[in-house]
C-alpha cells in the first residue's frame, strides 16, 4: 500500500476513501467476485495504482465523467475518490447492469463520502448528458467500447480505456471502421500495457 500510495501522491482523505474502498472490496469479493481473489494481495497496485493514473489524465475542462462497465468500482470509485477532493462539482455516474455489482457501488459510495450517479442499465440504454470524460476498464475490445461511447459522448470528450499488451492490434482493428485521433501513455501499473487517450473518433464515412 505505502509505495502504491507513494506514486500517487494522495492527500490523506483521499488515502482514506482508498482504504475504505481496499476493506470493501477484500470483504465482498468472496460473494460477487469484484476481482479475481488472487489478486486481493495485490489491490494497491494491480487495481487502485491502475484505476489512479486514469484519473491523472482527464482534461482541464472536466464536468461529466462516465465510467461503462463499473463493476467493482474501478476506475470509476477510484476516480470517485480522487475527485471528491480535486474536483467536487464534477458529476461521476457508474453504469453497470448487475444488480449485486450495483448494490456494492451503492454501499461503497456511501461509505466513502461519495456523491456519485450509479446507472442499473446496460450501457446501450444509458440515457445522460453528453459527457466530457468516458472510461472503461478490462470490459471490451476498442471497436465495441468506440461503439459504446460514441452515442454518450460530447463533442469534445476525451476517452480513456487501460490496455494490455494487445493495444496496438486492437487499435489497428477498430481502425478499419473508426477514424481515430489517439495517445499511448505507459502504464504504471503494466509494463507491457498502457492508456489509450482518444480525443477525437467517429466511423468512417461519418463526421461526430
Amino acid at each position: 500500500m505505502t509505495d502504491a500510495l507513494a506514486r500517487l501522491d494522495v492527500s490523506r482523505e483521499t488515502r482514506e476513501r482508498l482504504e475504505i474502498l481496499a476493506a470493501l472490496t477484500a470483504k465482498w469479493t468472496p460473494k460477487i467476485n469484484l476481482i479475481a481473489r488472487s489478486t486481493i494481495p495485490e489491490i494497491w497496485t494491480r487495481h487502485i495504482l491502475d484505476s489512479a493514473q486514469i484519473w491523472r489524465l482527464k482534461p482541464e475542462i472536466c464536468g461529466e465523467w462516465a465510467d461503462l462497465g463499473a463493476g467493482g468500482g474501478f476506475p470509476g470509485l477510484v476516480i470517485g475518490a480522487f475527485a471528491a477532493d480535486e474536483a467536487p462539482d464534477m458529476a461521476l455516474t457508474l453504469v453497470e447492469s448487475d444488480t449485486r455489482k450495483t448494490v456494492f457501488l451503492q454501499t461503497a459510495a456511501q461509505e466513502m463520502g461519495l456523491k456519485i450517479r450509479i446507472e442499473r442499465k446496460r450501457i446501450e440504454a444509458a440515457e445522460l448528458p453528453p459527457q466530457d470524460v468516458i472510461s472503461a476498464r478490462a470490459l471490451a475490445s476498442l471497436d465495441k467500447l468506440l461503439a459504446f461511447a460514441a452515442p454518450l459522448a460530447g463533442p469534445n470528450a476525451t476517452l480513456l480505456f487501460p490496455k494490455g499488451a494487445a493495444a496496438e492490434s486492437e487499435l489497428t482493428e477498430a481502425r478499419a471502421t473508426w477514424h481515430i485521433e489517439c495517445r499511448r501513455h505507459p502504464s504504471m501499473s503494466d509494463p507491457a500495457g498502457c492508456i489509450l487517450e482518444i480525443s477525437e473518433f467517429s466511423r468512417v464515412g461519418e463526421t461526430r
